[in-house]
C-alpha cells in the first residue's frame, strides 16, 4: 500500500509541476479532429477517462482500459454537434472471445463533416479576391485496437489508425505567369497506446496513454504532426471511504462515486487538467460532471446516462463560452 501512495504522490507532484508551465504553443499540429471527443459519457466527465474502465470507446482515450471487458460483443455510436455547424461522429465495436482470454479486439471510426465553405483566392481587383467554389471539407479515420490484461492488476492496449483529411482545392502559382489547381488531401497512420494498473484498494487505479503519435506530414511545403497528447491519470471510488459512506445510495447497494483526474501534456496547447466524477444513485441512472482546467473556453461539463439491460444512452452538455453549448449523445449496445 505504501508503494501505491508513493506513486500517487509522485503523480500529483508531476501534474502540478507541468501545469505551472507557461509554454505558448500555436500552429504546432494538424488533423485536430483526432483530439475531439464525441463520446457523451467521457464528455460529461470532462474527458478524464485514462483510468475509467470502458469497452470499445476506450480506444479514443486509453485502449488498455477495455482489457477487462466481459462483454462478448459491444457497439457504440456517438454524435457531437460541434460549433460552427461541424458534425463529428464516432463509432466503435469490441469483441472479447472466451471472456477476454485472447484479449479484447476493437474497431473504430471517426467522421467529420465541416459543412460548406466558400472558397476564395487573391485577385487584383477592388475587393482583393474572387470567389472560387463551394468547398465541402471532410475528415475520416479508421482504427483497429487490441487490449490484454497481463495480470490481475496490470493491462496494456494499443490502437492503430489510418487518418484522412480533405480541405478542398486551392490555386497555386507554378511560374510567374502560370497557375495550377491542387487538391488539399492527405493521409497518414497514427498510433495510440496505454497502460493501466488497478491496485485493488477502493477501486484506485492509475495509468497513462499516448495518443496520436505519428511522423511529420504536410499538405504543400509546411510540415506538421497530428495532435500528440501524453496523459497521466488516476481514479478512485470515494464512497468506499468510511467518512464518505454517506455517498452510498440507499436505493443501490452497488452504487459508486468515482472521481477521476487526468493531467495532459499536449504538443499543440498548454498543459491541462481534466477532473471528472460519475455517480449512480440507482442502478439504471448515472450522473456526471467535470471541470476542464486551463482551456480557452470550456470549463464545467455535465452529463447523464441511462442503462437498462443491453442498452445504454448517454448525454452531455459542455458550455463553450462565446461558442454556445456543445451537445453530445451516445448509444451503446452490449451483448
Amino acid at each position: 500500500m505504501k508503494s501505491t501512495f508513493r506513486i500517487l504522490s509522485a503523480s500529483l507532484i508531476f501534474a502540478l509541476h507541468f501545469l505551472g508551465a507557461e509554454d505558448i504553443k500555436l500552429a504546432q499540429t494538424g488533423l485536430q479532429f483526432l483530439s475531439v471527443t464525441s463520446d457523451a459519457r467521457a464528455a460529461g466527465m470532462a474527458e478524464a477517462m485514462t483510468t475509467i474502465k470502458g469497452k470499445s470507446t476506450a480506444l479514443f482515450f486509453n485502449p488498455a482500459t477495455m482489457a477487462r471487458s466481459n462483454a462478448m460483443a459491444e457497439a457504440s455510436f456517438s454524435q457531437n454537434t460541434w460549433f460552427a455547424d461541424i458534425t463529428h461522429v464516432t463509432a466503435s465495436v469490441s469483441l472479447a472471445p472466451r471472456d477476454g482470454y485472447y484479449g479484447v479486439f476493437a474497431f473504430s471510426l471517426q467522421s467529420v463533416d465541416y459543412g460548406e465553405v466558400e472558397g476564395t483566392m487573391v485577385w487584383p481587383n477592388d475587393q482583393g479576391y474572387i470567389d472560387t467554389e463551394i468547398m465541402n471539407p471532410s475528415a475520416l479515420c479508421f482504427g483497429f485496437g487490441y487490449a490484454k490484461a497481463l495480470s490481475d492488476k496490470f493491462s496494456v492496449g494499443g490502437h492503430i489508425k489510418s487518418a484522412y483529411q480533405y480541405l478542398g482545392k486551392s490555386v497555386v502559382p507554378v511560374t510567374d505567369t502560370t497557375l495550377t489547381t491542387v487538391k488539399n488531401y492527405l493521409s497518414t497512420v497514427v498510433y495510440d497506446f496505454g497502460t493501466i494498473y488497478e491496485t485493488g484498494w477502493k477501486n484506485f487505479a492509475f495509468g497513462m496513454s499516448v495518443r496520436n503519435f505519428s511522423g511529420e506530414i504536410k499538405y504543400q511545403s509546411e510540415g506538421f504532426q497530428p495532435p500528440l497528447t501524453f496523459t497521466l491519470g488516476m481514479s478512485i471510488d470515494v464512497s468506499q471511504f468510511a467518512l464518505l459512506s454517506i455517498l452510498k445510495s440507499p436505493l443501490n447497494r452497488d452504487s459508486k462515486f468515482i472521481i477521476s483526474v487526468d493531467a495532459l501534456h499536449l504538443r499543440s496547447a498548454p498543459e491541462r487538467l481534466n477532473i471528472g466524477m460519475e455517480y449512480n444513485p440507482i442502478s439504471l441512472l448515472y450522473l456526471r460532471a467535470g471541470y476542464l482546467y486551463n482551456y480557452d473556453e470550456p470549463g464545467i461539463t455535465y452529463g447523464i446516462g441511462l442503462m437498462k439491460s443491453i442498452l445504454s444512452v448517454d448525454y452531455a452538455a459542455i458550455p463553450f463560452g462565446r461558442f454556445d453549448v456543445v451537445q453530445k449523445i451516445s448509444i451503446q449496445i452490449i451483448l
